[in-house]
């Protein structure tokens, strides 16, 4: 299989720099990253894709029982390191994404050499000892209408998911997006995002990774940061002045800064 077009991979900027891939969360795509992207081409080759099921990749590749757990879309992104021959890459992930970057860096380590998280979240449920936002009846709920009425859904939790109610041409963009996705697609991916569990596999991490949260954030709150910080021996955690779950959209300039600091750090 053609792993570029499956994903509708994007490669530019630098390509004598050091590698970036940028991930994207649920119910986005590449573009997404559009105000990261110029802070980065000058100095990095920037790699983008999308998982299948998402934005422009090949939806006659969707699995539903591939993309069942996160470990179906850490393939993805392993295939799409296998496919370039990346070596050392600095995986950035927002949200779930930055979970399955953690176990695409499990899988193969020779591919990905840093992380960076963004708004992570290794649970939504709250447990015992465990604050991650949600009751497991707010997550039944949640899927439960997400599932009945996607579009709905989508109008309803998207100027939820990214805050900033003053700005709300950022909520019409998030919605948007989710509405483009196709709707059972986007069930079995949220479905694996919002039933999730991957604190285990945070103490696996070895490599150097940056955690970005936001002051206010109502799919992962600052708890949810602190958690995975303390989580990954030798983390750095940036709390960004930023509301909302999508910083590099709502405060590209404050994101870009900790990621091209982080970055600076590894050269």
């Amino acid at each position: 299989m053609d792993i570029e077009r499956r994903n509708n991979v994007t490669v530019i900027g630098n390509p004598h720099g050091p590698t970036v891939v940028l991930a994207h969360g649920f119910g986005c795509d590449q573009n997404m990253w559009r105000l990261t992207v110029p802070a980065l081409v000058e100095d990095y080759r920037v790699v983008l894709f999308d998982y299948v099921g998402s934005g422009r990749s090949d939806l006659s590749a969707f699995s539903e029982t591939r993309y069942a757990s996160l470990g179906g879309y850490a393939q993805d992104v392993v295939d799409v390191c296998d496919a370039l021959d990346l070596r050392g890459a600095v995986f950035v992930g927002h949200s779930v994404s930055a979970m399955i970057g953690v176990l695409a860096a499990g899988m193969a380590p020779e591919r990905i050499g840093a992380l960076v998280m963004v708004a992570p979240s290794p649970r939504y449920i709250d447990d015992e000892g465990y604050r991650g936002g949600f009751s497991t009846q707010d997550i039944e709920e949640l899927l439960d209408s997400l599932e009945s009425n996607y579009l709905g859904w989508s109008a309803a939790m998207a100027p939820v998911i990214m805050g900033n109610a003053e700005r709300p041409e950022l909520g019409e963009e998030l919605t948007n997006s989710f509405c483009a996705t196709d709707p059972a697609m986007a069930r079995v991916f949220a479905r694996t995002t919002f039933l999730s569990d991957s604190r285990d596999d945070l103490k696996k991490v070895s490599v150097p990774t940056l955690v970005l949260d936001c002051t206010q954030d109502a799919i992962a709150p600052p708890e949810v940061g602190a958690f995975v910080h303390q989580a990954i021996e030798g983390s750095t955690l940036i709390t960004l002045d930023a509301t909302g779950h999508c910083p590099h959209m709502s405060a590209p300039e404050a994101t870009n800064e900790a990621i091209t600091g982080f970055l600076a750090g590894l050269r």
